[in-house]
């Protein structure tokens, strides 16, 4: 009998409300429509899309920032959407955002900021700094940037600090959005063999949200592809790479930049097309236009 998944998503469903300049509500765009998709204990997972295709939305499901229309979102096999904003489920899961310099309160020293999640868990007082300690030692950073403020740090090390606070409470599951696309190239390898370590040590669960596949192949084991809000493939990392089957898979994987002819060779033979994929709002307004009377 395989072991139950970590998180089990089931025809997740989340539109919003198209209205007029006049307020009344003239229809309604999908942003999430009918995913599904499991994430095993102890794996990294990759959601991949450009901007629009709602990876973000699906973090902010999970995360109980936005409620699902329909579907259901299962941790260890218990039903977290009525939880979300409990204790317990903030417990849970955990959540690193895209930006480290404006999720961290520039008016709270670093200590002050990891202690936040220790505080509103109950960590007695006499052990936070010691804690705090431990968490920066985790991330590589020195115990006395417990008393440095955002604005003395690099990006790179705004994020290790999100990072930190992230893993305060020993959460299940680490919801990665986008974390290292404010960074440079050089800083994104490094943040990520640092979570690729912080996963082995650990045991952490991931869900790597990123438009980014060349990280992707380098930190997930498998990824879903997700485009105007449906998951058109999902896959070992490999077997995703060597052989996509849908058609927006291969245009993402012919568009990653390459360094090197390996790299080249292993690229679609796909010509790139000029322009930008739809938005969901886009293609509603398109297929209003081709309803109405000619």
């Amino acid at each position: 009998m395989s072991e139950r998944p970590l998180l089990d998503i089931v025809d997740l469903v989340k539109t919003f409300p198209v209205r007029n300049p006049f307020g009344r509500q003239t229809g309604e765009v999908r942003a999430v429509d009918g995913v599904s998709f499991s994430i095993a204990r102890g794996e990294v997972f990759g959601l991949a899309g450009e901007s629009g295709s709602g990876k973000s939305t699906i973090a902010r499901m999970i995360m109980g920032l936005t409620r699902p229309t329909s579907g259901d979102i299962n941790l260890n096999g218990e039903d977290i959407i009525g939880a979300v904003g409990s204790r317990a489920h903030g417990r849970k899961v955990q959540m690193v955002f895209q930006n480290p310099g404006s999720s961290l309160n520039p008016r709270r020293t670093v200590g002050q900021s990891i202690a936040v999640p220790l505080v509103a868990h109950g960590l007695a007082s006499g052990s936070r700094r010691q804690r705090i300690a431990e968490l920066l030692e985790m991330v590589q950073l020195p115990a006395d940037f417990s008393s440095r403020y955002p604005h003395e740090l690099s990006g790179g090390q705004k994020q290790r600090v999100a990072i930190a606070r992230a893993l305060a409470v020993e959460p299940e599951l680490l919801v990665l959005d986008e974390p290292t696309s404010a960074l440079d190239v050089s800083v994104q390898a490094r943040v990520i063999a640092l979570l690729i370590e912080l996963g082995r040590q650990l045991g952490l669960t991931f869900l790597f949200i990123s438009h980014d596949l060349s990280l992707m192949r380098n930190f997930a084991q498998r990824v879903g592809v997700l485009y105007l809000g449906k998951l058109v493939e999902t896959g070992p990392t490999a077997s995703l790479f060597e052989n996509p089957q849908h058609d927006y898979t291969r245009l993402l994987l012919a568009s990653v930049p390459v360094v090197s002819a390996e790299e080249e060779a292993m690229r679609p033979a796909l010509p790139l097309i000029n322009g930008e994929v739809a938005t969901a709002a886009q293609v509603l307004a398109g297929l209003a236009e081709n309803q109405q009377p000619h």
